[in-house]
């Protein structure tokens, strides 16, 4: 009789039924028009440009996994060349499955040249009970580019009655202007996040939280915003330095910090959003 190491047997059936995508896509100007470049895809994730905006091209993620399980590996990565223009969102919020194995893995890479500007802002990523993610965003922009970026983590399905209250969630961001850091961030929410999230210096109970960043950013755009805030149903800090401006968000649900995000996205951008962020 042969014996046999069932742990990795089970190991190597996990690993073999993880999903992995990638997406790379490079975008030109030519005569005042945007348009693709080479375009990527691998494993389960997929780019469509379904309309021309006024200004730009537009793209929509798809996912055709169905959402993001412990083991399953993703890499993103948009080159935006010298006055092209980009505005890309996803088709649906991102849900990020319960796991009891390793991590998944979310990477993702944005550059813009010279004279370019991309609008990153994915729909909600909604983390279930015992979720665990690690994901990482590198942002290399030319000195006279713009960015405009939407990120917003949901803790648990609040309006189905779930909460999140065990798991992992570890969150990288570095941005370049001109090849010199000019921000460096690493959140890490480990173990019994429910009780982390409960704490007053944390979230104060608070389930969903948003980062907006706008490049270029200075106190009169600042300013421009914070002149909504009697409009705010949630915490918001705005701020600006290095050259870029920031605002934070921590709601008490998923819906506040939407409606909020979307009114300060709308301030900073001067223009409508993705239509499917209007659905």
């Amino acid at each position: 009789m042969i014996a046999t190491d069932t742990s990795l047997i089970t190991s190597q059936t996990f690993a073999a039924n993880r999903a992995v995508g990638e997406v790379a896509v490079e975008v030109r100007a030519d005569g005042g028009v945007t348009r693709r470049g080479p375009v990527h895809e691998a494993g389960s994730l997929r780019v469509r440009f379904p309309s021309p905006e006024q200004q730009g091209l537009s793209a929509v993620l798809v996912n055709t996994a169905g959402g993001v399980a412990g083991g399953d590996r993703f890499s993103i990565s948009l080159d935006v060349q010298a006055d092209a223009r980009l505005t890309l969102t996803t088709a649906a919020a991102e849900k990020v499955y319960r796991s009891h194995g390793p991590a998944a893995q979310l990477d993702i890479t944005l550059k813009v040249a010279s004279g370019g500007h991309l609008a990153w802002l994915p729909q909600e990523t909604i983390l279930f009970d015992q979720a665990r993610a690690e994901r990482r965003i590198d942002i290399e922009l030319a000195d006279d580019a713009s960015l405009l970026l939407s990120e917003m983590v949901i803790f648990g399905r609040s309006a189905m009655g779930e909460t999140m209250q065990h798991g992992r969630f570890v969150d990288r961001w570095r941005m370049r202007r001109g090849g010199k850091l000019v921000f460096a961030e690493t959140v890490r929410l480990d173990g019994e996040i429910g009780a982390l999230l409960a704490r007053p210096a944390v979230a104060k109970a608070g389930v969903a939280i948003g980062t907006a960043l706008i490049v270029p950013g200075d106190a009169a755009l600042v300013e421009r915003l914070r002149e909504a805030a009697d409009t705010f149903g949630a915490e918001v800090g705005i701020s600006a330095w290095n050259g870029f401006a920031m605002a934070r968000f921590c709601a008490q649900n998923a819906a506040k910090l939407r409606a909020d995000m979307m009114t300060v996205l709308g301030r900073a951008a001067g223009r409508a959003l993705p239509r499917l962020w209007l659905s």
